[in-house]
C-alpha cells in the first residue's frame, strides 16, 4: 500500500511539474520513471499486464471516447480505418519478419507477437500532443480515431500470434475468421451496452447515481465483451461513442458538471501513474535479460524495430493519404488533395504507450513445455519502441509541427461555429426577453441586466463572425407559452431553456459540431447551477 501511495503522488507531483513547464507530462513521466528504476536498493513496481488491461485501460479509453466526436469520426472513417486496422497489421507483418531475420532463433510467430505488441500508438499520449499544438481539427481526429480503435486490431492481432507460437501452426484463413469474430462481437457488445446506459440513464434523475453508473460502463463493456470472446477495447470505445453521441440531450447540467469533473480527475490519475510505470520497468526488463545478448547486439536489435516501426507509418500514411483520391473522383471531389505537410506530421505522431508494455508482460513465460521463445527479448524491444517513440517523436513534434506550419489551427473552425451559435442563441434570448417583458411583472433592473449581458455575448460573437450575420429569422424560432417570469431566476431559468434548445437544435441539424456544443452547453451549465 505503501508503494502504491508513493507511486500516485510521485506521478501526480511530475505531471503538476511538467504542466508548469509546458511538457507533456507523459514523456517526463516517463524519462522520471527510468531515471528512478536505475537508483539501487530502491523498491521495484512490476507491472501487473491484468491491472492495466482491465483496471486501467478501459476508464481511459472510455474517457477519451467520450470527448471524441462521433460525427467527425464518421466524416473521416476512410482514413482512421486504414490506419487502425491497415498500419497495425502491416507494422505486425513488417516487424514480424524484420525481427525473425535479425534475431537468431526467434520464430516468426514470435516476431509476429513483437509487431502486435508494438504496432498501436497511444491513445493518450499522442492525442494529448495534438491538442496541445493546436493542430487542425481533421488531423486530431484522425490521430483520435487512430489511438482509440487501434489497440483492439492489435490486441486481437497479438492473441493470434501467441496462439501460434503456443500450438506451433497458424492458419490464415482461420486467423481473419477469428479476427473478424472478435470484431464483430466486440462491436455488438459495445453497441449494445451503449445504448442500454442511455435507456437507463434516461429514467435516472439523480446526478451521483447517474455519474456511478457512468463509473461502472466501461467495465460493464470490457468485462462482458471479454467473456464472450470478443474485443473489449472495441466494446469499451463504442460504447462510449454512444453514451456520447445522445449526453446532451438526456444529461442535466449539475450531472454534466459534475461527471467532466470526475472524469478529469479519474483520467488525469491514471495517466500519471500507467507513464510513471513505464519508466519504472526498465531494471526489471533488464535483469530479465540476464546477459545473453550484448549490449552491443540489444542496440542494434532495437535500433532495428524502432526504425522498422517508424519507417512502415511513413510508407504507409502517404500512399493512404493520396492514392484514394487518385482513384476515386468522388473522394476527391468530398476531399482534395492535402498537403503533403499533413501526413508527414501524422507520420511523425505514432508515439507508444502503456498498452504495448502491458501486453509484453502478458506474453506466457511457456510455450507448452519449454519457455516461450524470446519473451525477454521482447519485452526489451518492446519497451525501448515506447521510449523512443514517447521521447524522441514526442519531444521533437511540436517543433515538427512549426517547421511544417501545421500548428496553431485546431480551434479555428470550432470558434467560429461557437461564436455563430452564441450569436444566434444571444439574440434569440433577446426576442424572448422582449415578450417576458411585455407581461408587465419584470421589474426594468432586471430585465436591464438581463438585456445587458446578451448583448454583450451577441456583440462579442458578432466581432468574431462578422458583418454577415443575420437575425431576421429569430423571431420565426420562438414558439410555445411565455413565462410571466416576476423575477431574475425566473426570466433567466426561461432564457437558458430556450438558448439550450436552440443549440441543440443547431447540433443535430449540424450547423455546429461537438466541440462547438460542449462549449456552450458549459457556459449554459455553469450559468444554471449559479441561479438554482
Amino acid at each position: 500500500m505503501a508503494l502504491v501511495l508513493a507511486l500516485v503522488v510521485g506521478a501526480t507531483a511530475v505531471s503538476a511539474l511538467a504542466r508548469r513547464v509546458s511538457v507533456p507530462p507523459p514523456i517526463v513521466l516517463v524519462a522520471v520513471g527510468i531515471l528512478v528504476s536505475l537508483v539501487p536498493g530502491l523498491p521495484q513496481y512490476h507491472l501487473d499486464p491484468n491491472l492495466v488491461l482491465v483496471g486501467f485501460l478501459p476508464p481511459l479509453l472510455y474517457a477519451e471516447a467520450l470527448d471524441t466526436s462521433l460525427r467527425d469520426l464518421k466524416a473521416n472513417l476512410r482514413p482512421i480505418a486504414l490506419l487502425s486496422v491497415g498500419l497495425v497489421l502491416a507494422t505486425a507483418l513488417a516487424v514480424g519478419y524484420a525481427a525473425h531475420l535479425l534475431v537468431p532463433g526467434l520464430p516468426l510467430a514470435a516476431g509476429f507477437v513483437l509487431g502486435a505488441i508494438v504496432a498501436p500508438t497511444d491513445a493518450v499520449a499522442a492525442v494529448a500532443i495534438a491538442h496541445r499544438l493546436g493542430l487542425p481539427r481533421r488531423l486530431v481526429t484522425i490521430l483520435e480515431g487512430e489511438s482509440l480503435l487501434n489497440d483492439a486490431t492489435a490486441l486481437v492481432t497479438y492473441r493470434i500470434g501467441i496462439a501460434a507460437v503456443l500450438t506451433g501452426a497458424f492458419s490464415p484463413g482461420q486467423a481473419v475468421l477469428r479476427f473478424g469474430l472478435v470484431s464483430v462481437v466486440g462491436a455488438g457488445v459495445g453497441l449494445a451496452v451503449g445504448y442500454a446506459i442511455v435507456f437507463v440513464r434516461r429514467r435516472i434523475d439523480d446526478p451521483l447515481t447517474e455519474n456511478a453508473v457512468s463509473l461502472v460502463t466501461p467495465f460493464a463493456a470490457y468485462l462482458l465483451a471479454e467473456a464472450l470472446h470478443g474485443s473489449g477495447v472495441l466494446a469499451v470505445v463504442l460504447t462510449g461513442l454512444v453514451v456520447a453521441r445522445v449526453a446532451p440531450l438526456i444529461v442535466s447540467s449539475t450531472t454534466r458538471l459534475q461527471g467532466q469533473a470526475v472524469w478529469e480527475m479519474i483520467a488525469y490519475l491514471l495517466q500519471g501513474v500507467v507513464f510513471a510505470l513505464i519508466g519504472l520497468q526498465l531494471r526489471g526488463i533488464l535483469a530479465g535479460l540476464g546477459g545473453r545478448y550484448s549490449a552491443g547486439q540489444l542496440v542494434l536489435y532495437a535500433a532495428l524495430v524502432v526504425g522498422v516501426v517508424i519507417a512502415v507509418r511513413f510508407i504507409w500514411v502517404y500512399p493512404a493519404t493520396y492514392l484514394p483520391r487518385l482513384i476515386s473522383r468522388r473522394i476527391r471531389a468530398r476531399e482534395p488533395y492535402p498537403p503533403w505537410q499533413a501526413p508527414a506530421l501524422v507520420s511523425w505522431a505514432g508515439l507508444r504507450g502503456v498498452v504495448s508494455l502491458a501486453a509484453a508482460f502478458a506474453v506466457p513465460l511457456t510455450a507448452g513445455s519449454r519457455p516461450f521463445p524470446g519473451r525477454d527479448l521482447i519485452l526489451f524491444l518492446t519497451f525501448a519502441v515506447i521510449v523512443v517513440t514517447l521521447l524522441l517523436q514526442g519531444l521533437t513534434l511540436p517543433w515538427v509541427s512549426r517547421l511544417l506550419r501545421l500548428g496553431g489551427m485546431q480551434d479555428d473552425v470550432t470558434l467560429l461555429e461557437q461564436a455563430g451559435a452564441e450569436h444566434t442563441t444571444a439574440r434569440l434570448a433577446l426576442v424572448r426577453l422582449d415578450q417576458i417583458a411585455a407581461q408587465g411583472m419584470l421589474p426594468d433592473e432586471v430585465e436591464q441586466r438581463l438585456r445587458r449581458d446578451l448583448e454583450e455575448r451577441a456583440r462579442r460573437a458578432h466581432a468574431v463572425l462578422g458583418p454577415g450575420a443575420d437575425d431576421e429569422h429569430l423571431p420565426e424560432l420562438v414558439e410555445g407559452a411565455v413565462v410571466a417570469a416576476a423575477s431574475y431566476a425566473e426570466a433567466r431559468q426561461e432564457l437558458l431553456r430556450l438558448e439550450r434548445t436552440e443549440a441543440l437544435r443547431m447540433w443535430r441539424e449540424g450547423e455546429i459540431g461537438d466541440a462547438a456544443l460542449q462549449a456552450l452547453q458549459r457556459r449554459l451549465d455553469l450559468e444554471e447551477q449559479q441561479i438554482i
